[in-house]
């Protein structure tokens, strides 16, 4: 006998990489029953968990991981070489990373710009040079070495968190460029609220245009197919609270934010995926957003973002979903911070510098390092290759899958790689909301 689609369920955790695309790489072997067959992730796949962290490049984040491309100094744009030297997560300098400082820092592909970069709030000669100490990265690093790592995951976008967020849900971002003149950033924007847009050459232009619009998600492919879905982020709140204004896209589409997606599908705070866990309620596909603090954000006093992020692992790892999750970890966008590997042109939007993608799965390949080149887009398209939903055919498209991370022919085995105390885990998982705005780029 074979197994039927979707009888097994895997964990994605995002933190974006690059894949072999089409309808899903597959591989041969055997099965549990002992048959021979070809495998695909709708045989093995049934939840999808993409957890997005912010403003990371591969080299910041990753430097020094075996097995992938990082470097220890970078190009000046005097031609000189800049060592890359350790800085906290909690250093508390936010470097800038709006278009302008994307088209700086790549140099036309020379990658020698990144001396340019100013910071928030205040500016540092050469800040953008730098690495996260290993201490703190190290939970990442350990499930990296036991599941699956992706070194060509690009940001969709060349630009900032608005735009990139959108492209994790729609494979697009309708040619807006930067982020909103004010706060929140969607539909609930106050009146007067505009957008840049990228033009047809290239160059940008202010529009009139208010952080509101009206394509198709990957939520408009989910909802006809009865695949169900949540999209955890903390709460947007009253006036004056809007610490989860940024990272919540479908505030930017219309016709969910007043539609019954949004009371259905849109839940906060972003902890309640950690009860729905333990309660068995889990949905299909589950994007999750941190509260600035467990961000990974470089502006905050904070070094517990790989701690949430493990919290996540953990449960799930722990729970009955396990046997057939997969879990994508990955970085919204660059933050700033340099790499060395000149971005493709695949059109005028992107995609901008490498961010990292952890794949967490049973079926993941263990301790891989994939050079696929992945963006963005690449886990809408793995969405919609596991559930059969068609491509929006926007860069989703295009975009390879990240099977070349996985082997759904291999047998389950428990989840490994957490080195982090149940303490440690709980810290991060019942962080009192911090009610702050995390970014502004």
């Amino acid at each position: 006998m074979t197994v039927s689609p979707r009888s097994w369920v895997a964990v994605l955790v995002l933190a974006v990489a690059a894949g072999c695309g089409g309808g899903g790489t597959t591989h041969s072997g055997l099965i549990p029953d002992g048959s021979t067959s070809v495998k695909r992730s709708s045989d093995v796949i049934k939840h999808i968990v993409v957890i997005v962290q912010e403003n990371r490049s591969f080299d910041n984040l990753f430097q020094g991981y075996p097995g992938a491309d990082t470097v220890a100094s970078g190009l000046a744009s005097d031609g000189s070489s800049v060592p890359l030297r350790p800085v906290s997560m909690a250093y508390g300098l936010d470097p800038n990373h709006l278009y302008a400082d994307f088209t700086a820092s790549s140099d036309s592909g020379k990658m020698d710009g990144f001396d340019h970069v100013g910071a928030f709030p205040r500016n540092e000669t050469n800040i953008a040079y730098a690495y996260v100490p290993r201490s703190e990265a190290q939970p990442y690093f350990d499930l990296a070495s036991k599941y699956a790592l992706a070194d060509r995951m690009f940001a969709s976008s060349s630009s900032a968190s608005y735009t990139a967020h959108q492209y994790i849900v729609a494979g697009q971002a309708a040619n807006v460029v930067n982020v909103p003149s004010a706060l929140p950033w969607g539909c609930d924007a106050p009146a007067g609220t505009w957008v840049q847009m990228m033009q047809a050459d290239g160059t940008i232009a202010s529009s009139s245009n208010p952080p509101c619009f009206d394509y198709q998600t990957i939520a408009d492919r989910m909802d006809p197919a009865g695949v169900t879905w949540a999209y955890y982020a903390p709460q947007i709140g009253a006036p004056g609270d809007l610490a989860g204004s940024l990272w919540t896209p479908f505030d930017a589409i219309r016709h969910i934010r007043y539609g019954a997606d949004w009371t259905n599908n849109q839940v906060a705070p972003e902890t309640t995926i950690l009860t729905d866990i333990a309660n068995g309620t889990l949905r299909d596909v589950s994007f999750v957003t941190p509260d600035a603090f467990n961000s990974d954000h470089a502006r905050f006093p904070s070094t517990s973002g790989p701690a949430w992020v493990t919290s996540i692992v953990d449960a799930i790892g722990s729970s009955k979903y396990w046997k057939d999750t997969a879990i994508f970890v990955t970085w919204d966008d660059w933050g700033g911070w340099y790499d060395h590997v000149a971005p493709p042109k695949i059109d005028r939007n992107g995609p901008g510098f490498r961010v990292p993608l952890l794949v967490v799965s049973p079926y993941t390949k263990h301790g891989y390092v994939s050079h696929v080149q992945y963006e963005t887009a690449s886990i809408t398209r793995y969405i919609e290759n596991t559930f059969g939903l068609g491509t929006l055919g926007q860069r989703d498209a295009g975009a390879n899958s990240p099977d070349d991370m996985f082997d759904y022919n291999q047998p389950v085995t428990p989840l490994s790689g957490i080195r982090l105390t149940r303490s440690v885990l709980r810290a991060a998982s019942q962080r009192a909301p911090s009610h702050l705005v995390p970014d502004d780029d």
